[in-house]
């Protein structure tokens, strides 16, 4: 039987995002006006989080994440075994993902929400960093949103964003090997219209290869103004991970990095997603994605 729904208590962390929810045991038996009060939080919030699930498995991971739309598979690297879409992320095998991001903005349809439990934990470090791309836009001088307003990007997989940290598993292949194994571009608006809440929000971080249209020096410039505001101190959030933890986040309105500060030590963590419509810019126009092929001839050698 679902849960019956009862009253969230949501305690705001940060000026301009994230909450900690209380009262709520995950799970895909949960009541709809329950969903819909999660789902109204993620929007407002724009990262939730939520202590001490540590029934939370694969299973009824997923299952949660279900209840707010169809699951993104990877293009590229293999889901966990035995689950429908979950993306397991271990340093062992190099994969800390310290780099801005949000997930799979090489493709049109990227995620619209993330969810992420860790499994293993260092004994300190191994945070997660989130920023406001929304509130990154409004604070924005007039003639610099007139710009991004206008502004289109190439966002691409052929980028190592887990490529710094060595491998300590032996036997491993690279990540990048799998990562890149298809090559995807896809342009994308700088400034979309969230779907949900109207507000413009900056779709940034390091799978943007470039502005179409600008030569790359300027392009780089551009765009590090743009990073800049997404990633400031003003406009982020830091979480100290426990297990039990679960984070859910609109992956439309942030950006995200692991902080890769814990040595040799474990982080596992797994991760679903929740696939979304293709962002639609301001002048109407929808992002397109384009499949480019296999390896990059730099990844293959």
């Amino acid at each position: 039987m679902p849960q019956q729904p009862h009253g969230l208590e949501i305690r705001r962390l940060g000026g301009k995002l994230g909450a900690e929810v209380h009262g709520v045991r995950l799970s895909g038996d949960l009541h709809p006006a329950t969903v819909k009060s999660i789902h109204a939080a993620i929007l407002e919030h724009k990262v939730l989080f939520f202590r001490e699930q540590h029934h939370l498995d694969d299973a009824s991971q997923e299952a949660f994440a279900k209840l707010f739309g169809a699951l993104n598979q990877h293009p590229t690297v293999p889901s966990v075994a035995g689950t429908d879409a979950i993306l397991e992320v271990s340093a062992e095998r190099g994969e800390v993902a310290s780099n801005w991001h949000a997930d799979f903005t090489f493709l049109d349809t990227y995620p619209q929400i993330t969810i992420l439990r860790p499994q293993v934990l260092p004994s300190a470090g191994g945070n997660t960093l989130w920023g406001n791309t929304e509130a990154a836009y409004d604070e924005l001088p007039d003639s610099l949103k007139e710009l991004a307003d206008k502004l289109w990007t190439l966002h691409t997989n052929d980028y190592d964003y887990v490529g710094d940290r060595p491998i300590r598993e032996k036997g491993r292949v690279r990540h990048s090997e799998v990562f890149l194994r298809t090559v995807f571009e896809t342009e994308q608006p700088l400034v979309a219209v969230h779907p949900h809440t109207g507000k413009k929000v900056l779709i940034v971080g390091n799978f943007i290869q470039r502005i179409l249209g600008y030569r790359t020096p300027d392009s780089r410039d551009l765009l590090d103004i743009f990073n800049r505001h997404a990633t400031s101190p003003e406009n982020t959030i830091r979480w100290a991970w426990s297990l039990g933890d679960v984070a859910v986040w609109d992956n439309r309105a942030t950006i995200h990095r692991a902080v890769d500060d814990f040595g040799a030590e474990p982080r596992i963590v797994r991760r679903s997603t929740v696939i979304g419509e293709p962002a639609v810019g301001v002048d109407g126009r929808r992002a397109h994605t384009r499949v480019t092929g296999g390896k990059p001839a730099a990844a293959a050698a």
